[in-house]
């Protein structure tokens, strides 16, 4: 079961810009092989970080408007949101990944 809710272009005003603290979102694609690798990680985080991080997925190729926004050239992307504005941006995957997020999202939730 996922923990990772799904959000898409009609409600990611409300989800992501309008959302006070931190936010992930993973934009993936079910065809992207490297995205089904980085989905693990997203869950994962979303499990351990709790309530203390809201952990979004969206479908590049069912809601295109917010990743063209956004600049998204390369799934996958992550973006880190704090406070509605995005922060930090993770491109393609690395075996690191995990680690990597972890410790930007620890940095951002103590600033």
């Amino acid at each position: 079961m996922s923990n990772a809710m799904e959000v898409n272009d009609s409600d990611f005003e409300l989800q992501i810009e309008q959302h006070k603290g931190l936010a992930v979102v993973d934009f993936w694609a079910t065809w992207c092989g490297p995205c089904r690798m980085i989905a693990p990680i997203v869950e994962q985080l979303s499990g351990e970080l709790g309530t203390k991080v809201k952990v979004l997925k969206m479908d590049i190729d069912e809601n295109p408007a917010t990743p063209m926004s956004l600049g998204i050239m390369s799934i996958p992307t992550v973006i880190i949101f704090k406070d509605g504005k995005a922060a930090e941006r993770t491109v393609g995957y690395r075996p690191s990944m995990k680690g990597d997020l972890a410790a930007k999202l620890e940095a951002l939730l103590a600033s």
